[in-house]
């Protein structure tokens, strides 16, 4: 079900659990994807990459912007929620969620002291 799969990856989950390597590619993915055998192509669109994948894969399998931010509306603050002008935004999902390294909250890059809180 997309939704329990989207949950189990989020950005918290991949922070608290750490990461997988991927036997195939020999590169480390968040143990979500690494075991639905997400591979190079399916978010690169290319078997052997040369640049980063846009939100557009990310999106074939976790939904849109508004579905995203719809299953994460209970948390304190909503991240998924397209922030309201003048403030910067949309952001691009791999803004925060790195595939090949540890997840990062962008907020933070402006906000260093924010904390997000449990639901």
């Amino acid at each position: 079900m997309r939704v329990a799969r989207l949950l189990g990856c989020c950005l918290w989950a991949w922070v608290a659990t750490g990461w997988a390597a991927d036997g195939a590619a020999g590169r480390n993915l968040p143990p979500s994807h690494a075991k639905a055998g997400v591979t190079c192509f399916d978010c690169h669109q290319a078997e052997k990459p040369t640049v980063a994948a846009s939100s557009g894969p990310c999106m074939d399998c976790h939904g849109d912007a508004p579905a995203v931010a719809e299953l994460t509306r209970k948390l304190p603050v909503n991240p998924h929620v397209t922030p309201k002008a003048p403030h910067p935004g949309p952001f691009a999902c791999t803004d925060c969620h790195h595939q090949h390294r540890p997840a990062a909250v962008k907020c933070l890059e402006c906000h260093p002291t924010f904390k997000f809180g449990a639901a």
